[in-house]
């Protein structure tokens, strides 16, 4: 099972990564200037994964690929990392999927 793990950054801000079972990050947060936000986060992604809609496949100038997690009203709550092929991306899109709706929240910043 996947887990969330709040961590603060160096500017204070709180974000978020989405880490498979190898402890792989498959998804990550902007920076939220709140721990709530990031828990309201959190919550967003767990309620968007499942649908293939909320997926929006990109690809970047260096050739590499890559996908934001949307939610309804269409704003940006995870990016994924780089991967070098669109099967790549889409395996990494079938993770979120798979372990973000059951994922246990780890907050590093207690």
């Amino acid at each position: 099972m996947g887990k969330f793990v709040i961590t603060k950054r160096s500017n204070g801000e709180f974000q978020f990564n989405l880490k498979a079972d190898n402890g792989q990050i498959i998804l990550s947060s902007e920076g939220y200037s709140s721990k709530s936000g990031a828990t309201n986060g959190i919550e967003s992604v767990k309620k968007h994964a499942p649908a293939d809609s909320n997926y929006d496949k990109k690809s970047s100038s260096n050739g590499k690929y890559f996908f934001n997690l949307k939610a309804s009203n269409g704003q940006v709550i995870g990016t994924s990392e780089m991967y070098e092929s669109e099967s790549g991306r889409s395996n990494g899109i079938d993770s979120v999927k798979k372990n973000a709706p059951s994922a246990t929240t780890d907050d590093q910043t207690v």
